[in-house]
C-alpha cells in the first residue's frame, strides 16, 4: 500500500488501470471519498466496462511497489442529447452522435499531493476527449464544499456552468454540487441573452447601412443629366466611395 510520506522526488508514470489495480483501486477510493462505490463499479473500471481510466505510479518506489497505483482517473462516453448538460454543449440536433466526457472519480494518494498529478491525469482526459472527432466537452461534479478541487479545475480552465442544490446525499445530509466543463473540439455553450442582442443589433445596423447605400444610389441617379454637365468643375466624384458598404462581420464567441 501507499507509504505515509515520501523521502525524495518520486518519478510519477501514468498508465491505463488494470485487473490487477483492483484492490489498490478501491483502498484508495475507501479513504478518499465519502461516498462507497460498489464492486461493480471496480469491476467496470479495471477490466474498461464502458469505463476508461488512467493510473499514476510511482516508478522510484522499491520493487514491487514500483507499479503501484498512487493516483487515479476514471471517466465514461455519454451522448451529448441523453446528458445532464445538453442545453449546455451547443447540441445539434441533427448530429445525434454527439458526445461527451463524464469524470467519474479522481484521486491522489495523500503523499503523493501537490506534486501536479491530478492534473496530469485530467490533462490525460482532455487529451482523449480531444481525440474522439464527435465529443464536444469534459463535464464533471464537485461537492460545494471540495474547495481544493474547485480551485484545480478553475485553474485548468474549466468553467463553473451550474450549481445543483442537494445532488449529494451522505450520512443522510444533503449537499450540494458545482457542474464544471471544459469544452472540446469546437464545442460551447449557447449564446447568452446579452450576446443575442449584440448579434441582432449588428444585423440591424447592416441592414440600415444597407439600405441607406441603396437609396443614396438611387436618388443619385434621378440627378438630371443638364445639371451635371453644368458643374464642370464638380467636388463630388462620381467615384468619391469606393468603401465597401456591407459592413464587416463581427464574430462573436458565446460562452
Amino acid at each position: 500500500m501507499v507509504s505515509p510520506k515520501l523521502s525524495k522526488r518520486p518519478k510519477i508514470c501514468y498508465r491505463p488501470i488494470r485487473p490487477s489495480d483492483l484492490d489498490i483501486l478501491e483502498h484508495i477510493h475507501g479513504k478518499l471519498f465519502p461516498i462507497r462505490y460498489e464492486s461493480a463499479f471496480f469491476q467496470d473500471v479495471v477490466n474498461g466496462h464502458d469505463i476508461v481510466s488512467w493510473g499514476a505510479v510511482d516508478r522510484s518506489r522499491p520493487d514491487g511497489q514500483s507499479d503501484e497505483v498512487i493516483g487515479f482517473v476514471t471517466a465514461r462516453v455519454v451522448l451529448a442529447r441523453e446528458s445532464e448538460v445538453v442545453d449546455l454543449v451547443g447540441y445539434d440536433s441533427s448530429k445525434s452522435d454527439q458526445t461527451l466526457v463524464y469524470i467519474l472519480t479522481l484521486g491522489v494518494a495523500e503523499a503523493y499531493r501537490n506534486l501536479g498529478i491530478a492534473s496530469s491525469l485530467i490533462r490525460e482526459v482532455i487529451k482523449y476527449a480531444s481525440s474522439i472527432p464527435t465529443c464536444r466537452a469534459v463535464y464533471l461534479h464537485v461537492i460545494s464544499y471540495n474547495n481544493p478541487a474547485i480551485f484545480l479545475y478553475k485553474k485548468m480552465s474549466f468553467r463553473c456552468v451550474r450549481r445543483l442544490q442537494g445532488f449529494y446525499l451522505i450520512n443522510g445530509q444533503h449537499y450540494d454540487s458545482y457542474l464544471f466543463l471544459y469544452y472540446v473540439n469546437g464545442g460551447r455553450s449557447p449564446c447568452s441573452p446579452l450576446e443575442i442582442l449584440a448579434v441582432i443589433i449588428s444585423c440591424m445596423r447592416s441592414g440600415l447601412k444597407s439600405v441607406a447605400a441603396r437609396l443614396y444610389k438611387k436618388g443619385d441617379k434621378k440627378i438630371p443629366r443638364w445639371a451635371k454637365c453644368k458643374e464642370s468643375h464638380s467636388l463630388v466624384s462620381t467615384s468619391h466611395n469606393k468603401r465597401n458598404l456591407a459592413v464587416e462581420s463581427t464574430a462573436y464567441e458565446c460562452v
